[in-house]
């Protein structure tokens, strides 16, 4: 069980480590200076969408509810924004920037897990190899 769960962490953190990589390269104003800092940043952009951004929705609730829930793209750009300002090599232009890429961010992880989980959360069982799961 515990296999499992560092397994499918691991695949979250791929692949929030690859919208993130893909978002760098259509974004102009985001770059990263190496490979460490890029799964860095992944890995506390997942820990801070973890803790943070509850607390930031908690927090801008009425206003939430204001926007039509329009300012959860705010929250999501502000907690990229935090994580670049913590991770050392992990630079964004400005907040329209990370406002364009959270959604991108979003878009693309919500794509790829689509493709790599099913219905249930767990990897897909791959047929190659006696049924490996990935």
């Amino acid at each position: 069980m515990m296999l499992n769960n560092l397994s499918e962490f691991l695949i979250h953190w791929a692949i929030t480590a690859l919208a993130l990589w893909v978002a760098s390269a259509i974004f102009r104003g985001i770059s990263f200076s190496d490979k460490q800092s890029l799964f860095v940043a992944a890995l506390l952009l997942g820990f801070a969408n973890a803790i943070v951004r509850p607390v930031l929705i908690v927090l801008t609730l009425p206003l939430t509810l204001i926007t039509f829930g329009f300012f959860l793209l705010v929250i999501n750009a502000l907690v990229i924004m935090l994580v670049a300002a913590i991770v050392p090599g992990f630079k964004i232009s400005g907040f329209w920037t990370a406002f364009f890429a959270s959604i991108f961010i979003a878009v693309f992880s919500f794509f790829i897990g689509l493709f790599i989980f099913h219905s249930g959360g767990h990897p897909i069982m791959m047929p190659a190899q006696g049924g490996i799961m990935i």
